[in-house]
């Protein structure tokens, strides 16, 4: 029935983009609408591919075929930030704005979460204002008491825990690059932080394998090992975690990385530095990968973690990555909010 509404030339155009005409019964027959957003830990298989299908439609019919789609007018976000950020604003303030709705951005200066009001107060006052709150946070067990006592979605713009909307972009990246994400491997060479997390709570409902290098003392947290550790058994994917980078980038398609000294950790600078000398990507980390292997990286980056020879290379994504957190703010945002079933064939996964 879709590719009756779509004329010969988008179908064209979606041929070339790496989209197929196939659906997938089980991430199309659902809805995510009221649901929030705190781990990639609480979807299931269907549901990620389905946030990512939305994501990709939204961006193939607003950009590409220049759509005009209020799919949320009369709505509006509320943005807590607790932690600057570049990209996690731009993206959802433009996005919001771009289908309809009106985004309010509140910082610190004008919340105190837990201090002027507490966080119950402030998830039910929020509740009755806006329609859906986006909190980038210090500790997650802040979205944790937003989400118990909102009535309206709540979505985790990063903590200390998790950060799922950013590879939420960074599997839409991966997926127009290569046409699928099964089967791909997948490298992390850093910290064992929330963006790694996150990575580890979704890659293997996805058909991923992952690679992760970290030096010893910056782990994942064990819990999350385990739950990765279970994913991976249960949908046949690998899971390998060493402190060897050279070991993890063996055999890879991508190579990710992310900062080594998070907001918050500014006094151990120094020390992490020196824990991670070696843990540099380069040419030479990607001479053991395959031979398509690609960077990624959430930015903003920093020169030690990875060499501008693979920065600013053919092979690094991490502008359309960083782009790509308008399309999927957007696609998760409708999916919370909305009843919006895609018009385009669903991508290949």
């Amino acid at each position: 029935m879709c590719s009756r509404l779509l004329s010969s030339n988008v179908l064209k155009c979606l041929k070339q983009n790496n989209w197929v005409r196939k659906f997938s019964t089980g991430a199309a027959s659902f809805t995510l609408k009221g649901r929030s957003c705190l781990t990639l830990k609480d979807f299931s298989s269907d549901e990620l591919r389905r946030l990512l299908w939305v994501s990709g439609d939204l961006k193939h019919r607003i950009k590409h075929e220049k759509q005009y789609l209020p799919l949320l007018q009369g709505k509006s976000i509320a943005m807590i930030f607790e932690k600057r950020s570049t990209r996690t604003r731009m993206s959802t303030e433009t996005g919001f704005a771009l289908l309809g709705g009106h985004p309010c951005f509140l910082t610190s200066q004008d919340i105190h979460l837990g201090v002027n009001e507490s966080s119950t107060d402030t998830a039910r006052v929020l509740s009755g204002l806006c329609d859906i709150v986006l909190a980038r946070v210090y500790s997650h067990s802040t979205l944790e008491e937003l989400s118990k006592e909102a009535s309206i979605p709540i979505i985790n713009g990063l903590s200390d825990l998790y950060h799922p909307i950013q590879i939420l972009a960074d599997y839409l990246t991966l997926q127009e690059h290569y046409g699928s994400l099964s089967g791909l491997t997948l490298t992390w060479i850093g910290d064992g932080n929330n963006v790694l997390h996150s990575f580890m709570m979704s890659a293997a409902k996805l058909g991923v394998h992952l690679r992760i290098a970290t030096p010893k003392g910056y782990e994942p947290e064990k819990t999350v090992i385990e739950e990765a550790r279970r994913l991976s058994q249960e949908h046949g994917t690998q899971l390998l975690l060493t402190s060897d980078p050279m070991e993890a980038a063996h055999g890879s398609n991508v190579l990710v990385t992310d900062t080594w000294v998070s907001m918050g950790q500014e006094e151990e600078k120094k020390k992490r530095l020196n824990d991670f000398r070696g843990y540099q990507i380069t040419m030479q980390t990607g001479s053991v990968a395959k031979p398509d292997w690609t960077f990624l990286h959430c930015l903003p980056r920093k020169q030690e973690e990875v060499d501008d020879q693979v920065f600013y290379s053919s092979r690094s994504l991490v502008f359309p990555e960083a782009e790509n957190r308008k399309w999927t703010i957007m696609g998760l945002a409708v999916s919370l909010l909305t009843d919006y079933t895609p018009q385009i064939p669903m991508m290949k996964f």
